[in-house]
């Protein structure tokens, strides 16, 4: 009898730790903090501030004026080594994949950088053309003011960490989909320009 109470006390623990394990990984699916954001995102999608920005042109436009069309955003220093030149090459992809779209003002590709102190328009103008952008729906942007910033890394999960030793950053990077009513959507792998296209396309019914 004691032997079958130490089972049926071990039983229970067993399965009230599985609950609340389920309970804190979103019923077993998320076991990361950057998966559990996915998640949340596409059940729930965030709002997008309307942030002032300056594009590569040297104009300034506000993300509000977006509104109305799928965008694709993702984040970038321009002296980063790593995950922005990949992710330039993405954008650059993605500009062939999306080509129609992109020529009918139905998707924008957006690049922020959140190193706007050294991003400025001909730094981030010099980004694109390393990244071979095609001159076709792309634009990269630097937030006008800290707290607009601020806002976007909130808003889009962004964490960015100075790095002493390399005079840069350590971050996380993403390709970001915004939908038409300026809401954050889904979120993909930074090395996922094929699944980001394919699902834009897929959402435009094409």
């Amino acid at each position: 009898m004691a032997i079958l109470r130490t089972l049926l006390v071990s039983l229970g623990l067993l399965l009230a730790g599985a609950a609340a394990l389920s309970a804190a990984t979103d019923r077993f699916q998320a076991f990361t903090t950057e998966t559990a954001r996915r998640l949340a995102v596409r059940r729930h999608p965030v709002q997008i501030p309307p942030v002032a920005l300056q594009i590569q042109s040297g104009s300034h436009i506000s993300l509000a004026d977006l509104h109305g069309k799928w965008l694709l955003v993702d984040f970038i220093y321009t002296r980063c080594p790593t995950y922005c030149v990949a992710l330039g090459g993405e954008f650059a992809q993605l500009q062939d994949t999306l080509a129609q779209p992109l020529a009918q003002g139905k998707v924008q590709l957006l690049s922020i950088s959140f190193d706007p102190l050294h991003d400025t328009p001909a730094q981030l103008t010099a980004y694109m053309q390393r990244s071979r952008d095609r001159g076709l729906g792309w634009i990269a942007a630097r937030p006008v003011d800290p707290h607009g910033l601020v806002q976007l890394k909130e808003a889009f999960g962004i964490t960015v960490i100075p790095d002493p030793a390399s005079g840069g950053y350590t971050h996380n990077a993403a390709i970001h989909l915004v939908d038409p009513a300026g809401r954050l959507v889904q979120i993909f792998d930074e090395d996922a320009p094929g699944l980001a296209g394919q699902t834009v396309l897929r959402r435009l019914g094409q």
